[in-house]
């Protein structure tokens, strides 16, 4: 591996010397530390293998930093965790274990870019450091869109649940009952449920962004990608910190942490966040406010480590969540001739909610579309090296109590307020076993995962003012799932800097809806019988990389993924509402190329991809005779995606760091017979009777945005020796999406380009820092995401202008 070009000479640390960067083995490349006494992230292990490499963690010193995705700075070992003269890494984001534990003090040399070992890996991984994260405001999963390319993630009806779609791979589910096609990871536990990873974005060490089919390394079989979050982990010698963010609209933004030994081998950290306030929309009818956040979240770790061989870890976490929520703006009435509200400004929405509805669903009288969630679990890491072999286990319990209402229609009637209540857990094991040489030519992974979730939800509806039914409903179903999977994966280096890798996942996937009931308070109550589902598929990867010269790598893979089937249970209606629809799987195709043409001041990344998609599943359209059309997951049996991404980092001359990532993808149904929601409305608008209009979308664009770019420039400006000021924007465009299959006109969001900026100030001793930023500087009027209610058709407004200030420290 190449060494990073040294651009500062080592400097003193305390009373001592501080080493040659020489010191460090290729390990530290491939991990950026995050700020103040932090653990670096872990690389995804799907980065770990195909070179033959894998990388151990890095603690940062208070003086260390990266930003904007560049490191810079100093590592003292003996001041944030030391950093042993020998390490021997843990595989899959374990901490590092040490066959010495002599402290020397190093200093790093400064990497213009992040990440340079992850330049000889061959993937497609998006791996962003804490810096970047709190330099572009990410504190939602949904922020990521902003720092990776072709990815899209967007809030369902302004609530927490979101939907992910990376290179067009992703489907829209209200209900959160089905595993989506990207997974989230925290700390390497799988969540199957996006939700459950809500208000956990804070005292982060980075993430990462994982495209295509994965499974064969780690984890559970999917066929979009996957979004990991790392935490910090304990530190071995006391660190502590605190941050707050005051921004418009009142919103307050509140981060601590203490981390440090508590005996020989046993230490700790202990993080919390506060959110609030920040409700930027209002009710014209009342001058009423609403989206004003109040959420609060602690997450413990518990680190032993009772020899140089074993690392135990015991993490643990909390949040409760009782934000509002942003309200859906209507754009178009389906059913009705009342006229949709006009606003004054696109700041504004309506909503509504009756007393008696409030009494049905137990909350009090006048509740605004608001979360009522708690979200906790506990995860156990061992991983312990035998020598020639590492043994590693992932134990996790997960659980969800959410309540949610919504006014999904938009207006002052109570045509489609809903509430939905969900109480789910989820526990999870994994099991791995691994080479513990990085250096040696054939690495290898073994491993099996067992997932078991156990869901009820409850659907309240209130129609009282639709004048087709004029009543309140409530639908309520159990799900059972239980999967298991074992896979394998391996690599061999090559003479001349070949390397090839194969991988293979097998997993059998076992769910059931039970007890669904349909009531109408005041009529008829429906009873559904249960219904069951079963998969039991291959996956698999197999790829050759070449590292054709020191600052260039070439790859091409192929990947086979697969996801479960299931269903959906939203507002049902009839029996066959409930058939199962059928496992998706996709063969992909990628090639690309890592390059650093001039090292250090020109990085460019790319890769193109084609996937062939197999019963892709997508949210199309049933018709109920006598009341109207529902969204239901059903299956496209035949469709294709392609297309490329790439990243541009460029430090053209001193002081100037600029990042542009490029999205760009096309996609078609083949085949895709469906009723055609457009014309369907159509009819029923024309004649009042609702019959479907079938059609086949074949050869129909997916609806995916095909542009997606996001970028930041820094001018990093030291001041007297003493201080540096980093200024600089950042930007964002997303081409249009449709919500609907085929979707024009108010079937599709709008696209838009926000741009922000952001000025920090610190010290070169690097224990506080200063930052003021704006969001949406031009205070744009943009979409994030839409759908449909009973009434209408709406979008879900994105936030406009917010300037804000934040000031951290950490020792």
């Amino acid at each position: 591996m190449p060494s990073a070009r040294a651009a500062d000479m080592p400097v003193p640390v305390g009373s001592r010397t501080v080493a040659s960067a020489n010191v460090f083995p290729a390990q530290m490349d491939g991990q950026t530390a995050s700020s103040h006494g932090g653990q670096a992230g872990a690389l995804p292990a799907s980065a770990h293998r195909q070179q033959g490499g894998d990388h151990g963690h890095l603690r940062k010193g208070r003086s260390s930093r990266t930003a904007s995705g560049e490191g810079e700075g100093m590592l003292r070992a003996s001041g944030a965790g030391a950093l042993p003269s020998t390490v021997r890494p843990v595989r899959h984001g374990g901490p590092v274990v040490s066959s010495h534990a002599t402290d020397v003090d190093v200093s790093a040399r400064r990497h213009d870019f992040a990440y340079p070992d992850a330049q000889h890996q061959p993937d497609a991984t998006t791996r962003i450091t804490s810096e970047r994260l709190k330099e572009r405001d990410i504190v939602t999963l949904r922020g990521l869109e902003r720092v990776a390319p072709n990815l899209t993630m967007q809030s369902i009806n302004g609530t927490a649940s979101s939907n992910f779609y990376l290179r067009g791979a992703g489907f829209n589910d209200f209900t959160q009952n089905n595993m989506g096609p990207v997974l989230t990871y925290i700390d390497d536990v799988a969540y199957p449920y996006s939700t459950m990873s809500n208000g956990q974005m804070f005292d982060l060490a980075g993430a990462t962004v994982t495209p295509g089919p994965a499974g064969t390394e780690h984890g559970q079989s999917d066929t979009g990608g996957e979004v990991h979050l790392h935490t910090n982990d304990p530190t071995d010698v006391w660190h502590y910190g605190a941050s707050q963010d005051i921004a418009s609209y009142a919103r307050s933004r509140s981060e601590a942490y203490v981390s440090g030994p508590l005996a020989k081998g046993l230490s700790f950290r202990l993080a919390g966040q506060t959110r609030h306030g920040g409700g930027w929309q209002t009710n014209p009818q009342n001058g009423d406010h609403l989206g004003d956040a109040d959420l609060w979240a602690l997450r413990g770790k518990l680190q032993w480590k009772p020899d140089s061989h074993t690392t135990i870890l015991l993490g643990g976490h909390f949040v409760q969540d009782n934000s509002e929520v942003v309200s859906s703006v209507p754009v178009h009435r389906l059913i009705g001739k009342q006229p949709l509200p006009q606003m004054g400004s696109w700041k504004e929405a309506e909503w509504s909610s009756r007393p008696e509805f409030a009494r049905l669903i137990g909350r009090k009288a006048g509740i605004k579309p608001s979360e009522h969630n708690q979200f906790w679990g506990a995860d156990l890491h061992i991983t312990h090296d035998f020598g020639p072999v590492t043994f590693a286990a992932i134990s996790a319990f997960e659980t969800e109590r959410e309540g949610e209402y919504t006014d999904q229609d938009g207006t002052v009637q109570s045509q489609a307020d809903t509430y939905r209540t969900i109480d789910a857990n989820s526990f999870t094991q994994e099991v791995r076993l691994s080479n513990s040489h990085p250096d040696d030519k054939l690495q290898w992974v073994v491993g099996a995962y067992y997932q078991r979730t156990r869901m009820n939800q409850r659907f309240f509806f209130d129609y009282t003012d639709y004048s087709a039914r004029g009543y309140m409903m409530a639908t309520n179903f159990g799900m059972n799932q239980e999967s298991v999977s074992e896979f394998g994966h391996l690599s061999y280096r090559l003479p001349h800097g070949v390397t090839i890798w194969a991988g293979l996942l097998h997993e059998l996937d076992d769910r059931s809806i039970t007890g669904l009931q349909s009531q109408i308070f005041g009529g008829a109550t429906r009873n559904f019988h249960a219904e069951s589902t079963a998969s039991n598929q291959f996956a698999g990867q197999v790829g050759v990389s070449w590292q054709m010269a020191r600052h260039a790598l070439v790859y091409y893979k192929m990947s086979k993924g697969f996801k479960p089937g299931g269903f959906t249970a939203n507002n049902t209606q009839i029996q066959a509402q409930l058939d199962p629809f059928r496992p998706e799987t996709v063969l992909t195709y990628e090639a690309g190329f890592k390059a650093d043409p001039i090292p250090n001041r020109l990085r460019i990344n790319g890769a193109a991809f084609y996937n062939d998609f197999h019963n892709q599943q997508i949210l199309g359209t049933v018709l109920i005779p006598n009341y109207g059309p529902l969204s239901e997951i059903t299956n496209a049996p035949k469709s294709e995606s392609w297309g490329f991404e790439g990243t541009i980092e460029a430090h053209p001359f001193s002081h100037l760091f600029v990042t542009q990532n490029i999205g760009w993808q096309r996609g078609n149904f083949q085949n895709f017979p469906t009723v055609n929601r457009a014309k369907t409305n159509a009819y029923y608008a024309q004649h009042g009777v609702w019959k479907a209009i079938n059609d086949n979308f074949g050869g129909v664009d997916n609806g995916q945005p095909k542009l997606t770019l996001n970028g930041s420039a820094d001018w990093r400006q030291p001041i007297a020796r003493a201080y540096s000021l980093d200024i600089g924007p950042d930007w964002l465009y997303r081409g249009s999406q449709a919500i609907t299959p085929g979707g024009t006109g108010f079937y599709r969001l709008p696209p838009y380009f926000l741009l922000g900026a952001h000025v920090t100030f610190r010290p070169a001793s690097g224990k506080w820092e200063a930052t003021l930023y704006a969001r949406n500087i031009l205070d744009r009027r943009y979409a994030e995401s839409g759908g449909q209610a009973t009434t209408t058709y709406f979008y879900i407004p994105g936030e406009p202008r917010f300037i804000g200030g934040r000031i951290s420290c950490g020792f």
